[in-house]
């Protein structure tokens, strides 16, 4: 049963949403006119919220993984209390909106992830779910559950649908996250039609055997319905849930209900009159916001009132766990000990894989700064990301900081934002650099949503060797690049390495990807410290007076590049070497430091670098040379490929000297 208020509130919601899509010409009307009656039961029953500070810490979590019903979610954030104003619904999708086509974080407030690219919602959800299961085991003592919070998300046929959802659950069931509630709008229409044309599974069996508690189907339209499967969900802690609510796409709609049409079609003004008249809505009035309506779900009082009973149990913890109540407020302002530098500054640079160097980097800063959690798709000892002396996250150990993620690269990198945007976690995730290609959306999420997310790729050449061509990246480093946000770094030893870490912790305002070597690189000669690569080049070894030459290079090229400085050098010609672990922190730069490293007058460059030559035009100009493989690799050992693939010093050599 709809009680009248609900069904008025529920209406009042729909008809925003389609006055907004007809005003702006575009958007989806189908689901918000279908699945409102969903997210209205969670948020006036359920969701612990505060409209007045929409980043209160222990609040419940929403997230919209059907990111293209976003004006059913700018509905609820007008109604509820949050800054979003009339004007911001009537600007839906246009220029400088709050309300853009697909929800934002960042751009709208109470938006707590970015939503759109379908399965992404549901995946990011089991990251947040994840740091507040951590948290929790970590901060709850003696009944103060300081941490205690639910993750609500409404997803589609079209995130079932998508790989990333299964490698997802299945992660969720196995880790026993119980504070983790899906409402599956079950309205069986994709945008070709009707799902059973491609989609025909057993959803109650796919998420019984990922270890879900499966509720349903249930009447999606039918709020007291929909309020005892969430408090069936609730009361099982030891699953996620998963609640099927069968809708109606389009519903109320005289001409599109059930239809594919509605999905991403505005209705027309015709048909939302008569859409209006079917429900017993207002006709003449766009916008219309019933008083009663407004009133019921004016959240502000209700979550002030929640956060401050939070905020009064937190002080009474405090005074009781002072220790514990100090780590937690670091936390939550985003505090971190600097101490974990000097940790880094002892790490001694030996000869070493990029990779080994990484991983003693993770576990001198580990133990300082407890934020640091992650794990690597089922390649920890390759990949080198064990925090040592640290539990498993797992069901029965929650607290634990090392998570083994299986083989789920795409679910893998969706998770970090999750545990990044839920606050309190520094997430990083690690796999081999040819496996970017799988991970690839959710990394540029995290690059569109300026998360701290820390990604380690090992194995980051044809230097990886024997193992052939399927597994040695060749594109994916310029891929990275390409990614605007994403600071990718390719350090060419120990060194460079710890240097990295230490900015990738530091930066606060996007994800850093980590380029690491499988074999073995020298140590080189270095004068700067920690912050070695913040500039990202820098000189490795000049000569003396005006060089002839410039020589770039990156990683385990950087050592080519100085063996071939020492050769030229016995024939006469000056070479400069620049180590250039990071493009995107060099063009950071002012135009007097570039100009000191590349002076403009010297055109004669050469590059190289153990992937696609793609992008070192801009460094070396038309005059230059860029050394680099631009094709894929082979089975075969790793000096083999070099000589085989013309990356040597020789190949240096033999360019700078025809430039002469």
């Amino acid at each position: 049963m709809t009680s009248e208020e609900d069904l008025l509130c529920i209406n009042t919601m729909r008809f925003l949403a389609t006055d907004a899509i007809d005003q702006a010409k575009s958007g989806h009307p189908g689901a918000p006119l279908g699945a409102s009656p969903i997210a209205y039961t969670v948020w006036k029953y359920f969701l612990k919220h505060n409209p007045n500070n929409p980043k209160w810490f222990n609040r419940d979590r929403f997230v919209l993984s059907c990111g293209h019903a976003s004006m059913l979610l700018y509905s609820l954030l007008h109604l509820t209390g949050y800054d979003v104003s009339l004007d911001d619904i009537k600007n839906f999708r246009q220029w400088g909106s709050k309300t853009p086509g697909h929800p934002e974080y960042g751009i709208t407030p109470g938006v707590e992830t970015t939503t759109g690219p379908l399965g992404q919602g549901f995946a990011t959800a089991v990251g947040m779910a994840i740091a507040e299961k951590h948290l929790a085991a970590r901060f709850n003592l003696n009944g103060y559950d300081i941490i205690d919070h639910y993750t609500y998300v409404l997803c589609s046929d079209g995130d079932l649908m998508e790989g990333i959802s299964s490698e997802a659950a299945s992660l969720a069931g196995h880790l026993g996250l119980g504070h983790l509630i899906y409402l599956y709008d079950s309205n069986d229409i994709s945008i070709e039609g009707s799902t059973n044309i491609t989609f025909t599974e057993d959803i109650k069996k796919r998420f019984e055997s990922c270890d879900f508690q499966v509720i349903g189907p249930i009447d999606g339209n039918d709020v007291e319905a929909i309020k005892d499967a969430i408090k069936l969900a609730q009361s099982d802690e030891a699953h996620p849930s998963i609640i099927i609510c069968k809708t109606a796409i389009g519903f109320g709609s005289p001409n599109k209900q059930g239809k594919a049409s509605s999905h991403g079609e505005p209705l027309g003004l015709e048909e939302t009159i008569l859409t209006k008249k079917a429900l017993g809505w207002p006709t003449t009035d766009r916008f219309f916001v019933p008083e009663e309506a407004a009133k019921a779900m004016d959240a502000k009082v209700i979550g002030a009132k929640a956060e401050a009973a939070w905020e009064m149990l937190l002080r009474i913890y405090r005074a009781e766990f002072k220790e514990k109540g100090a780590e937690l407020d670091a936390l939550i302002n985003g505090d971190i000990d600097q101490s974990y530098k000097d940790a880094l500054a002892a790490i001694p640079n030996n000869d070493c894989a990029t990779r080994e160097a990484s991983g003693a980097a993770i576990n001198a800063a580990a133990p300082i700064i407890k934020e640091l959690m992650g794990g690597s798709a089922d390649l920890g000892p390759s990949c080198k990301t064990a925090i040592k002396n640290e539990k498993d996250f797992s069901k029965e150990t929650p607290v634990g900081r090392n998570i083994h993620f299986g083989i789920r690269e795409h679910a893998m990198g969706a998770i970090a934002n999750g545990m990044a945007l839920h606050g309190g976690i520094i997430p990083f995730v690690s796999t081999f650099m040819m496996f970017y290609d799988y991970m690839r959306s959710s990394v540029r999420l995290s690059a569109l949503m300026g998360q701290r997310v820390i990604y380690v790729y090992t194995h980051d050449s044809i230097g990886l060797g024997e193992d052939g061509p399927t597994h040695q990246p060749i594109e994916q480093l310029i891929g990275m690049r390409s990614v605007p946000n994403l600071i990718v770094i390719r350090p060419c030893d120990a060194a460079e390495t710890v240097s990295a870490w230490n900015y990738a912790i530091n930066r606060t305002d996007g994800p850093t990807a980590l380029v690491l070597s499988r074999q073995k690189l020298p140590a080189l000669s270095h004068d700067a410290g920690i912050e070695l690569i913040n500039k990202g080049a820098y000189i490795a070894k000049d000569c003396d007076g005006n060089p002839d030459v410039l020589i770039l290079a990156t990683g385990s090229e950087v050592k080519l590049a100085l063996d071939a400085q020492d050769k030229l050098a016995a024939d006469g010609i000056k070479a400069r070497v620049i180590s250039m672990p990071s493009w995107e922190l060099f063009e950071k730069q002012d135009a007097a430091y570039k100009e000191s490293i590349l002076p403009k007058e010297i055109k004669k460059r050469i590059s190289i670098e153990a992937g696609s030559t793609i992008g070192w035009a801009k460094y070396v100009g038309d005059e230059g040379v860029s050394i680099g493989i631009d094709h894929f690799g082979a089975s075969a050992p790793a000096s083999e490929l070099f000589k085989q693939f013309g990356i040597t010093s020789d190949a240096v050599i033999e360019a700078a000297k025809k430039m002469k």
